[in-house]
């Protein structure tokens, strides 16, 4: 797999907006390339339920992908899909029946992650996801039988409940006649400064030889001073205090150039890094500080998870925290898209050649 390589240096990035939408800039070389020229895969139909801001839409209308159906409950967020996507989201997708929603190839979803109650043998193994809204994703899978899906959600997923609601997931899935995949993905191996671990579940009908991206090279990586923008640009709003900021100097456990970000951990303490952590919808205001003496600013939340700057901001501060927060890290799903494509035009070409 070749990409290209876009090297970027200060302030650079924040003045080239292109430089956003590149993320990451995957070029897929498949031999015999003639033979998909009217491949199905050179322009699918995707869904996008519990679609927040529309990240995962992004990463996949870059591999060619047209939404044709998306879900989403809040209204902010829906206000910012909206804005961005010129539709409107349906609602609830509990109360949305299978038979109302087109026909389409694959399925996306960040879903919710609520616990599962796990009733176990006695009441039957169909029984163990209802009341989840991982629920809603097998049902519409079960009725509209779509060759893929890929399935985002946090890391602990993988550890909730001793592990058990991850393997009810799975088997389900695989239940349902799908081969499944999944790998604990971090933003920071794919061009973003955060550190960001999510699990990445791709399923598909047949048997389709897939593998996750590997993580981009270093030359291909965006630096924190990449993605921030000019103090003096900045809402003076999002300044500390003085105190806020003398407190945080104090606890800081070493001293590194700026740029930097730190976060207080639960013990207090105060460590800089040259990334972000998680960004995190429910975090305290000062959850994370630039240089300990600001908040970063909507748009920089928003380059933190590989927002275009042409993605449109139609609500308040905090709205657009918790929004960012929620979302998913853009150029992880776009890797993740255009594998899913290769491996599937990979799978249509084997099987038109036999």
């Amino acid at each position: 797999m070749n990409r290209q390589v876009f090297k970027t240096s200060g302030r650079e990035a924040s003045q080239q907006l292109s430089l956003f939408d590149f993320m990451p800039a995957i070029q897929i070389n498949i031999e015999n390339s003639a033979d998909l020229k009217h491949s199905k895969w050179n322009s699918f139909k995707f869904i996008d339920l519990f679609a927040g801001i529309g990240g995962i839409r992004l990463g996949f209308e870059s591999a060619s992908g047209h939404c044709v159906f998306s879900s989403e409950w809040d209204e902010q967020a829906a206000k910012t899909y909206q804005a961005n996507f010129g539709e409107r989201p349906a609602g609830d997708i509990t109360k949305i029946k299978s038979s109302e929603i087109p026909e389409f190839d694959i399925l996306l979803g960040g879903f919710p992650c609520q616990p599962f109650s796990i009733i176990g043998d006695k009441e039957g193994f169909s029984h163990e996801t209802q009341g989840t809204l991982f629920f809603e994703i097998e049902r519409i899978l079960r009725d509209k039988r779509p060759q893929a899906f890929m399935l985002e959600n946090v890391r602990n997923l993988t550890a909730h409940d001793e592990g058990k609601t991850f393997d009810v997931i799975i088997r389900h899935l695989r239940a349902l006649g799908y081969n499944v995949f999944y790998k604990v993905l971090n933003a920071l191996d794919y061009g973003l400064p955060q550190k960001r671990e999510r699990i990445i579940i791709c399923g598909f009908i047949d048997d389709v030889d897939f593998m996750f991206p590997p993580p981009l090279p270093e030359s291909q990586c965006l630096s924190l001073e990449d993605i921030l923008e000019d103090d003096d640009k900045v809402d003076p709003s999002l300044w500390v205090r003085d105190k806020i900021k003398q407190s945080r100097f104090e606890r800081m456990k070493e001293t590194l150039e700026r740029p930097y970000i730190t976060h207080e951990n639960v013990g207090g303490s105060i460590t800089p890094h040259y990334f972000s952590c998680a960004l995190r919808a429910g975090a305290s205001a000062n959850y994370i500080l630039i240089n300990n003496e600001r908040r970063p600013s909507a748009r920089e939340m928003l380059r933190l998870q590989g927002f275009p700057d042409t993605f449109k901001i139609v609500v308040p501060y905090s709205g657009i925290k918790k929004q960012a927060g929620n979302s998913v890290a853009v150029p992880v799903i776009k890797a993740v898209a255009h594998e899913m494509i290769a491996a599937l035009k990979d799978y249509e070409r084997r099987n038109t050649n036999q």
